[in-house]
Parts: C-alpha cells; structure tokens; sequence
C-alpha cells in the first residue's frame, strides 16, 4: 500500500477563509509515487488557492478531467502552462458540444475555447484517451466508462448534445479515481455522473472488493428524486465507509439527508480541506 497519501480539495463551491470559493472541482492527490490533479475548477480560483495552499500546481505529474464540463476544465490551461511534462487522462468524449437546458433555457456546459485550444496544443504524446480502466501506480487508478447498473440513478439534469434538445447527454466521458490504502479504498468523483452507487461498486469489482475507507467529491444529488436520495442511502449504509465528502454538485439538502442518515462520517467538503490516509 501507498505510504503518505495526502489529499487536498483545491476548488469547491465552499472554502475556508482567505481561499476563493467558485461552482467548480479540483484535487491535489500526491503520495511518494505521483503527484496528481484531478479536475481543474472553472476559473483562477485553482491558481489563487494552490498559492494560498504551498501547492505548486508545476509539479503536476499526471492531471486527470472526470469529465468534459466548464466547471472542471477551466483552469486547464494554466496548469498545462505550468507543467510542461504533465500527462493528461481523460475520455476522448470531453470535446464534444453539450448543453444543460432548463424551461427553455439553453445554457452550454461544454469545455471553454481556451481550455479546448490548450488541449488542441498537448502533444500526442502527452495525452492518454481513457476508454477502460487505467492503472497508474501499483495504488491508483482510474475506472474508465462506469457500467450504468442501477435503474434509480441518471445523469443528473437536463444534459444535451445540442441546443436544440434532441439528443440525451448521458455523459458517457464520467470516470472516478480510486487509491488503495492500508485503510481501504479512498474513492475520488469529479460529479459521479454514471450514478454514485454505480461508482462505487465499479470500483469494489475492480479491486476484488476491497472495503471502501472514503469517498470524497461530487455526487450529483441536487436534482435527485426522493426514491434515488433513499435508495443511494441505503448503499451507502451498506458499503459502510468511514468517511463521506460531498462537495460541489451534491446539493445542500442532499448533504443534510447525508448527514442525517449516517452521522459523523459526513463531513461537507470546502476548498482547503487536507486529509492523510
């Protein structure tokens, strides 16, 4: 097992005091073996924090998108500026034009024009298009497209790929990142868009179903009906890990039904928060 593990939320919705909070997800995951960025946040709010934090975002190793939405690539051109040797994992389905639309209302979610020009200037040989489940290090791991098994989870919204709403988005490009530890698995979600209990038990198969320790990151339940928010409870009663994270898209009253079902293992996540495993 990976010795020293540090994880550390760069950009969330929330953040401790004198750190920039955006609509937007970022981690710093470093340990002896690598040093990664998962996610970018939307905007400069990945630079401001990362100086405020001691975190040199030019020491990236390997930066990994969960997915290919505004508000996790938007500082990718300043990190692929930053670090000139970063490798880049993502699903090849992250370009694509994509849409959220609301009473009417389109509003485009995909990958901003400076971060799309920065991904057109990475060398070939700097990217890895993730189609299937990807080993880093002995400890580390990307799933990969998430098997949609359950029949109670979904996408999330009202996802496009055009504006004029014709064609789903079941934003097929979602992966996660999974870490062995001496604890168990700690589980990274960018918005756990194929479903957070699909995630996790994905990621259970893909390690001989090693307990799961943490799960930490976005859970996509601010849209969720009552049944999927009772269903999505009793998984994680189930699964029983010891530590829940839920920042960005998870929603305000979804945290609150986190909390009240499974107690003090729910802690809402902030940009600045650190853990050791």
């Amino acid at each position: 097992m990976a010795a020293k593990l540090r994880l550390t939320i760069l950009v969330d919705n929330l953040a401790a005091a004198g750190l920039a909070a955006e609509h937007g997800l970022a981690f710093w995951i470093e340990n002896e073996a690598r040093r990664l960025l998962f996610d970018t946040g939307q905007t400069d709010a990945l630079q401001h924090n990362a100086r405020q934090l001691g975190i040199d975002l030019a020491r990236t190793e390997t930066l990994v998108l969960s997915h290919g939405h505004y508000d996790h690539t938007g500082g990718l051109p300043l990190v692929l500026s930053q670090a000139r040797d970063a490798r880049l994992f993502a699903h090849p389905g992250i370009v694509q034009p994509r849409y959220s639309i609301e009473k009417e209302t389109v509003r485009p979610i995909h990958i901003r024009r400076p971060a799309m020009l920065a991904l057109d200037r990475l060398p070939p040989s700097r990217i890895q298009w993730v189609t299937q489940p990807v080993t880093l290090t002995t400890d580390m791991g990307l799933t990969g497209p998430i098997p949609r098994e359950t029949d109670f989870e979904d996408p999330g919204g009202p996802f496009f790929l055009d504006p004029a709403g014709t064609r789903p988005d079941p934003v097929d490009d979602d992966l996660a990142l999974w870490l062995r530890t001496e604890q168990g698995l700690v589980i990274v979600a960018g918005c756990a868009h194929a479903g957070l209990v699909n995630t996790l038990q994905y990621i259970q198969q893909l390690n001989d179903g090693l307990p799961i320790h943490a799960v930490i990151g976005g859970f996509h339940l601010v849209n969720a009906h009552r049944e999927r928010l009772d269903r999505t409870l009793a998984a994680l009663q189930q699964l029983n890990p010891d530590l829940i994270v839920p920042c960005h898209c998870t929603g305000e009253s979804a945290v609150a039904q986190l909390r009240d079902a499974l107690g003090d293992r729910v802690t809402p996540g902030a940009a600045g928060m650190s853990w050791q495993f």
